[in-house]
């Protein structure tokens, strides 16, 4: 007896400490992660066209909407800050020619989407140099993770040049000659680099997908049925993701968001009332996993973010094997706990119960979050 208490007592803190962090996620998801904004610069002989796609959310916090503060936004106060919110990015984004600073020829145009992003366009005049700089001071003033993608075509579509920009590096100068656009089309390995670690930093801050991932593995003993259960998830929100990526399936964000919230409450209730070895698992993950893809879609989607050499193509499979390396990255580090607290008899049973409850209760949240409030 004293024995069994003895080796009970460690197993009792990693499970309470385990169920703990779980709860502190409430205060991560309460902020957003960092953002991603996308800049899309076509280069003719009679201009320069610059494009700037934002998150509404990234741009209220300096040019705020919200004028009767009633701490609603209304259509009318939107369309009211349309004049405001393109000369802040005017203000903010800068192109040169050569060395001279262009101006824009006419006010920057601001149209809203559905998905609540801003799209700020931009004309200026012809270039007379050589070498096009952009810079984006903006980013400087937003949170470190926050990234901007920066494409450069011709008039033609050819890509000149394309970048991930970050508060550290905001700037890209390109050289407008017939060489430097044929090098420019060898980007692909950059912008496969760029879109790869996007997706893991997506999946590591994807605290939903996560837990609806760990809430899937938290009955495993044993490595054959955890790779089951991943090979699933991944297989289904990897045809999602290519469905929603290439435009051929759209499903509202007000509908995904909720929906993923609910995939978790439910595998977790699942868990607390079958309990250990529920059957056919691998099927419900299947299904669930392709809403879970929706949500890893959103990203690329509603930034309108592309290759233009490989279209969506590249971004697609360099995002997505971010997100699989990422998964399997946490899976590894949180599986072989798993799996020695699952095989103690004593206390696996309230392991099960105890942590999922605590997800259970993570994914009620969320989807109260994303309906009511």
């Amino acid at each position: 007896m004293h024995q069994l208490n003895l080796c009970f007592q460690p197993a009792w803190l990693v499970r309470t400490l385990l169920a703990c962090w779980l709860l502190t996620q409430s205060a991560w998801v309460a902020a957003h992660p960092p953002g991603l904004s996308s800049v899309d610069v076509v280069v003719k002989p009679d201009g320069v066209i610059a494009k700037v796609t934002f998150a509404l959310q990234d741009i209220e916090a300096f040019s705020p909407m919200d004028s009767d503060l009633d701490a609603e936004v209304s259509d009318a106060e939107r369309e009211a800050a349309k004049p405001a919110v393109a000369k802040l990015l005017a203000d903010q984004f800068r192109l040169l020619d050569g060395n001279a600073v262009l101006a824009p020829s006419e006010p920057g145009r601001v149209d809203y989407d559905e998905q609540n992003n801003a799209h700020v366009e931009f004309h200026f005049g012809p270039l007379s140099s050589g070498r096009l700089t952009l810079q984006s001071a903006f980013l400087a003033s937003l949170p470190d993770g926050h990234q901007q993608y920066l494409t450069v075509k011709d008039g033609d579509g050819k890509t000149l040049a394309e970048k991930m920009l970050g508060k550290n590096d905001a700037s890209l100068s390109v050289e407008l000659t017939a060489g430097a656009a044929q090098a420019g089309g060898g980007a692909w390995l950059t912008a496969f680099a760029d879109f790869f670690k996007l997706g893991v930093e997506h999946i590591l801050t994807g605290y939903d997908h996560l837990l609806f991932l760990f809430a899937l593995l938290a009955v495993t003993h044993n490595f054959w049925p955890a790779l089951k259960i991943i090979t699933f998830f991944t297989i289904a929100h990897s045809i999602t993701l290519a469905l929603a990526g290439l435009n051929l399936v759209e499903l509202p964000s007000s509908f995904v968001e909720p929906f993923i919230a609910a995939t978790i409450i439910y595998v977790s209730a699942e868990n607390l009332i079958r309990g250990d070895h529920p059957k056919g698992r691998e099927w419900l993950t299947f299904g669930f996993g392709l809403v879970h893809g929706f949500g890893f879609a959103s990203v690329l989607r509603e930034m309108e973010i592309s290759s233009s050499d490989t279209g969506i193509l590249l971004p697609l499979l360099s995002f997505n094997l971010g997100i699989e390396t990422g998964q399997i990255a946490v899976a590894a580090i949180v599986l072989p706990i798993i799996w020695w607290l699952n095989n103690q008899i004593a206390i696996a049973d309230k392991f099960l119960k105890s942590c999922s409850a605590a997800v259970c209760m993570m994914g009620a949240y969320w989807l109260l979050e994303r309906t009511v409030l």
